[in-house]
């Protein structure tokens, strides 16, 4: 077997970190100062955050490539996300390079997200380089956090030679990098320098045909579909007929009609792919992320990316509402189905399955986050469609049940420990850490099944007065648990069709916290508030003031009501219960029975008693 050649004039990293660490600022300030960006050039910031929904959220949601030049040597940049739900994005990406950039809040430490994120890059082998960022904030603590990093590599069980990491100290949002911390930085020549020196170039074997590992997708209107990957062996040129290598083995022919590569953020085309470069090759009309690109004469497929599997399923329908298809450009559920077929080809963290009937779909993914983003993303589309409550995906072995579990880190003011920690109890949590440095706030870590958590979010922030953080990470399948009430409160539902009044409304604040205004259309089985009792109630929220002859009293003239609460989409996930779904429409969004009439809820709950009985 021939020695492998490497590649010295590239080098490929992956910027890994906790939601929120400074990742996509560090690129803005690497485009910068590598001279993509012409001195007075306006440009908006967080860059690489090009998706409506990120710019939103202030957070990465999908991995994007990029590349900058230093001094002769091509630096191929993949920015990740921090968030666990999107891991199948992280686990892709780390696919298409061999080291990483690490980076930790000078303040906030390695967070549940760093661990999740590192966990992948040592299991890979990876070159690890870590950035201590944001060491400006006036609460900055960066030789504990380094300890804390360390203690974490450690706990990972990283080899000796990861953990001897080349450190650096930065202030993203300025664009300084500094070696230690005495010294102010400059500029990111140290990261650049750095990056360079330390993290090893692509090498590849010269006697081996060309193969490329398709790490993900795209679509031009031009060129058609694209497949983004890493070239491993060999060279590729336009117009070269090749073949794609799919998880069955089997062969698809294409021919090369176009070869393009990473400048900056934009797309150069290249006559030649060369080994270890991110390219995007055009021409394949199927193909899915985790097929291997290679030669008709040697067909050797790469391994697969392999992602965790799934915990999370949600179950999508039709719109059955009386207002179905008012609002939605698609709403058969053959458009429904295509498209989320279609999400399975770009995201790997998602599956999708047929349901029991031919107009409902089972969803299964990382967690309810990465589900409210893809039915958010839907309905911005013009999609109208109904989902149903996150439930956990259970395994059974040796006819026990298991569950997900998670390892939920909550960081809170000490005053709020005892509500918080009887609230997780009562969930089945049990705790397996505290720290209190005597702060005023307390850390206190447990293990909880991941059903535990749907809903508990805006119940935390309450509790914890909107001081509160909480955070995660998947820790495996546990023994089932047993039941917990997760919902302490029932639902306030309309009765018959109408627009609401604000006498109906006024005279129904009493019973619960509304989710409507006056004027807003209502239907049988629609939900319009929450019940203060754990029954549900069925109410009249279009009944009219009687009028007659006779003089009504000043104040009744005047009907005030108290604001309602606004649902959003990941609330409105985090509300509902067995038997209660979400109306998703490009404009609205209602809660509603999953049976819309009344009488039929009644006849159905007697059965269950009786049955039970």
């Amino acid at each position: 077997m021939s020695s492998l050649v490497i590649n010295t004039r590239m080098r490929n990293i992956a910027i890994i970190a906790h939601v929120d660490h400074g990742k996509t600022t560090l690129v803005d300030a690497m485009f910068r100062q590598s001279g993509l960006i012409r001195a007075g050039q306006e440009i908006d910031d967080r860059i690489m955050d090009n998706l409506e929904l990120e710019r939103e959220r202030g957070i990465t949601i999908a991995a994007k490539n990029c590349a900058v030049n230093w001094k002769g040597t091509k630096i191929n940049i993949i920015d990740t996300p921090g968030h666990a739900d999107f891991g199948g994005e992280v686990e892709r990406a780390l696919a298409m390079v061999d080291g990483a950039l690490l980076l930790v809040d000078a303040s906030e430490g390695p967070l549940p997200q760093t661990r999740f994120v590192l966990k992948k890059t040592l299991e890979a082998g990876l070159k690890i380089i870590v950035v201590i960022n944001k060491i400006d904030r006036q609460d900055a603590r960066p030789n504990e956090v380094l300890n804390e990093i360390y203690d974490l590599f450690i706990d990972l069980d990283a080899t000796e030679e990861q953990l001897e990491f080349p450190l650096l100290y930065a202030i993203g949002r300025e664009g300084i990098t500094q070696k230690g911390l005495e010294q102010r930085g400059e500029d990111l020549q140290p990261l650049f320098d750095t990056i360079v020196e330390q993290i090893p170039p692509p090498s590849y074997d010269p006697d081996e045909p060309f193969q490329m590992l398709v790490a993900d997708l795209g679509y031009s209107d031009y060129l058609g579909r694209l497949a983004i990957g890493r070239v491993v062996n060999g060279w590729a040129r336009s117009n070269d007929s090749l073949v794609c290598l799919d998880a069955l083995g089997r062969q698809v022919s294409l021919k090369v009609s176009k070869l393009q590569v990473y400048e900056g953020l934009k797309l150069q085309e290249t006559e030649c792919a060369e080994p270890g470069d991110i390219v995007v090759l055009a021409g394949v009309a199927e193909v899915k992320i985790g097929d291997t690109i290679c030669t008709h004469e040697s067909p050797k497929p790469l391994k697969r990316i392999n992602v965790e599997e799934p915990t999370v399923s949600m179950r999508f329908t039709i719109n059955t509402s009386p207002f179905a298809g008012k609002e939605g450009k698609y709403v058969q559920a053959s458009k429904v189905g295509e498209r989320l077929f279609k999400e399975t080809l770009r995201n790997v963290g998602i599956q999708v399955e047929d349901g029991e009937d031919r107009e409902s779909f089972v969803v299964k993914g990382r967690g309810e986050f990465q589900m409210a983003i893809l039915i958010e993303t839907m309905r911005r589309e013009g999609f109208e469609f109904c989902v149903g409550r996150p439930e956990v995906i259970y395994r059974h072995r040796n006819g026990e049940t298991y569950e997900p579990m998670e390892h939920l880190f909550v960081d809170c003011n000490e005053n709020f420990l005892g509500i918080v920690t009887e609230k997780l109890s009562s969930r089945k949590g049990h705790m397996i850490n505290l720290v209190n440095r005597g702060s005023g706030r307390v850390r206190v870590e447990f293990n909880i099944p991941a059903r535990a958590l749907i809903g508990y979010r805006e119940e935390f922030l309450t509790d914890t007065k909107g001081t509160g953080i909480m955070n995660c990470y998947y820790a495996g399948y546990d023994l089932f648990r047993g039941a917990f009430p997760t919902r302490y409160t029932g639902s306030i539902v309309a009765d018959r069709q109408g627009k609401a009044v604000a006498y109906a409304l006024f005279n129904l604040e009493p019973r619960g916290q509304l989710f409507i205004v006056p004027g807003t259309p209502v239907y049988e089985g629609m939900i319009v508030g929450e019940h203060n009792r754990e029954n549900d109630i069925n109410v009249n929220p279009c009944k009219e003031k009687k009028l007659s002859n006779m003089r009504a009293a000043g104040r009744d003239e005047n009907v005030i009501q108290t604001p309602p609460r606004i649902v959003t989409l990941e609330g409105a996930i985090h509300f509902i219960k067995e038997g209660e779904i979400i109306e998703v429409t490009p404009k609205s969004l209602r809660l509603r029975k999953a049976v819309l009439s009344a009488k039929k809820r009644h006849t159905n709950a007697a059965a269950e008693k009786k049955a039970v009985a």
